[in-house]
């Protein structure tokens, strides 16, 4: 009864959400207007994300705040911290086991002191990034995500063509203190299905 009550009150501050988010209505982090996937396929990635999101929470609570969830196309990429990599592949497998999966990318880490320098300076690279995408007409910067740890910038997002794929990379690889570019980034022609 607890754990029933529980997963309800999750869908219910998860649908509360609907709309009111910048990530878009379907809270993929692609926004509706220029997402290329079907409407079908939104909502079968949000329904594949909050699921997993209620999973992962009844297993431990901790985990609705330190993992970030991300479904594109049936792909699963997974971000946050855990204590320890036991965590970690508990968390896969979960990931693993939900309905409609195609692949889980697994980013998180392991948890390590608070570093007040190392985050503002992830925080700065990943502001940098998202302007220099908002400023580069030929990217829809809506429809990528962007995080950094460590001086690596993880993107994830769905790209038009190749092209723009290739000058998302090439903005990040420029950033200064950049040490890596880790891209999940889908093509509009690899979707399943796609918008008419």
């Amino acid at each position: 009864m607890k754990n029933k009550l529980l997963l309800f009150l999750i869908f219910c501050i998860l649908g509360g959400c609907v709309g009111s988010a910048s990530k878009g209505v379907f809270g993929t982090g692609v926004s509706i207007a220029f997402d290329p996937r079907s409407l079908g396929t939104q909502i079968d990635d949000s329904i594949m994300q909050k699921n997993l999101i209620a999973r992962l929470t009844l297993r431990e609570k901790s985990y609705f705040l330190s993992i970030k969830t991300q479904v594109l196309d049936g792909h699963i990429i997974l971000t946050g911290n855990v204590n320890n990599p036991e965590e970690k592949l508990h968390i896969t497998k979960l990931a693993w086991e939900t309905q409609g999966a195609r692949s889980v990318k697994n980013d998180i880490k392991i948890k390590e002191k608070f570093n007040f320098k190392r985050s503002a300076k992830d925080a700065l690279i990943t502001t940098q990034l998202k302007t220099a995408m908002i400023l580069d007409k030929e990217i829809k910067a809506t429809n990528y995500n962007v995080d950094t740890y460590k001086k690596k910038i993880f993107i994830y997002g769905i790209a038009l063509n190749s092209e723009e794929r290739k000058k998302v990379i090439n903005e990040a690889k420029e950033i200064l203190d950049v040490e890596d570019v880790i891209a999940s980034i889908f093509l509009v022609e690899d979707l399943r299905i796609q918008k008419n």
